[in-house]
């Protein structure tokens, strides 16, 4: 298979083997989700779900997600914490992701306006891992600058990835705004129109970066919202990306029915037959924040509500006023729980996404 042919088969990809990757997910129709990792456990938590599905997986890391590895008692003035976390999470992740067998893309989630001194600062990171070892220490970045004018997002966009292209290195931007909040961007007041991309724009960003680099993907706004919502509330059109595929490949005279690499933000809460249209358009990374919290919880929620009274003291318990219940209590035994209900939620999604089974 052609995810077979990566130079690099397990741990994190870089380069070449991403372009592959995901010309490989756009032949063959599935996407990879992309699950944002806060910790340790919730890295190992998907990770455990790619390998037992055989799938490809993204890590991806918030500005927010990267100062909590940093710890939250460290200040986050000048983006100090979430440089160091960012820096840290990628060192982790870089050791252990071989051990699970599956080829894995490193990437930094939403970086607006005025975060872009933490992608500065994770890009200088980059940089220097590159210059000992030949490639970047993230596979891929993105840039979200779709609160700002057109002009500016696209040159800036461009701006970046001219950085990042010497390194090989893949870059995601965004255009239209996902509605919704996340990670304190909160766009839950925002206009309806401006949730719908325009082909105009997206030939325009396509011009623009493919005249510095190959490696690069466009979260396209087609109705996404970020966040809970009931069925029915949010009207998504994904057979918007199929025209934007169209637009560009006719303007541009492209080989390639699709030959724009989308991504799919705002996807908890999406309906199977919503994901299969989006990625039958070319959609080959689906962003997975909100559902997975909540997986993550559940374990966690279930176990203590049913070991309660093991949980009130640690002596002291139904069996016996003398009976030890560290057992119980070790962050170890309590923790695991929500992996495993974490865990499964990725394997879901995996199979949703058509990625299991793919290596």
């Amino acid at each position: 298979m052609g995810v077979l042919q990566l130079s690099r088969k397990t741990g994190v990809i870089t380069g070449d083997d991403v372009l592959r990757l995901f010309e490989y997910a756009q032949e063959n129709n599935f996407a990879i989700p992309a699950v944002n990792v806060t910790s340790s456990s919730v890295v190992v938590s998907t990770l455990e779900a790619a390998r037992d599905a055989k799938s490809p997986i993204v890590l991806q890391i918030s500005n927010g997600g990267a100062a909590y590895f940093a710890g939250k008692g460290v200040s986050n003035d000048g983006q100090n914490a979430s440089i160091a976390g960012g820096i840290a999470a990628a060192h982790y992740i870089r050791s252990i992701a071989p051990s699970y067998g599956v080829p894995v893309v490193l990437h930094t989630d939403h970086c607006a306006k005025k975060l872009l001194p933490w992608l500065d600062g994770l890009l200088d990171a980059d940089e220097a891992y590159f210059k000992l070892h030949g490639e970047p220490l993230y596979s891929s970045h993105m840039i979200d600058l779709s609160e700002e004018p057109v002009d500016y997002n696209i040159q800036t966009t461009a701006a970046y990835l001219k950085r990042a292209a010497p390194m090989k290195q893949w870059l995601e931007m965004e255009i239209g705004i996902t509605g919704g909040e996340e990670d304190g961007v909160n766009n839950e007041d925002v206009d309806n129109n401006s949730l719908y991309t325009q082909p105009e724009d997206i030939l325009a960003i396509h011009n623009a970066l493919a005249a510095v680099s190959p490696y690069f993907s466009i979260a396209a706004g087609f109705g996404n919202v970020h966040g809970v919502y009931k069925p029915g509330n949010v009207k998504l059109h994904p057979e918007l990306l199929s025209r934007h595929q169209q637009y560009v490949q006719e303007k541009v005279g492209h080989k390639k029915t699709k030959p724009v690499f989308f991504v799919f933000h705002g996807g908890s809460g999406s309906s199977k037959a919503e994901y299969k249209e989006a990625i039958g358009y070319g959609v080959v990374k689906v962003n997975l924040d909100t559902d997975m919290q909540y997986a993550y919880l559940t374990g966690i929620r279930d176990y203590i509500l049913n070991k309660k009274d093991y949980l009130l003291a640690p002596i002291g318990n139904p069996d016996g006023a003398d009976k030890p219940n560290k057992k119980y209590f070790d962050p170890r035994v309590w923790v695991r729980e929500g992996e495993k209900t974490m865990s499964k939620r990725v394997q879901e999604a995996l199979d949703d996404f058509n990625a299991a089974g793919q290596l």
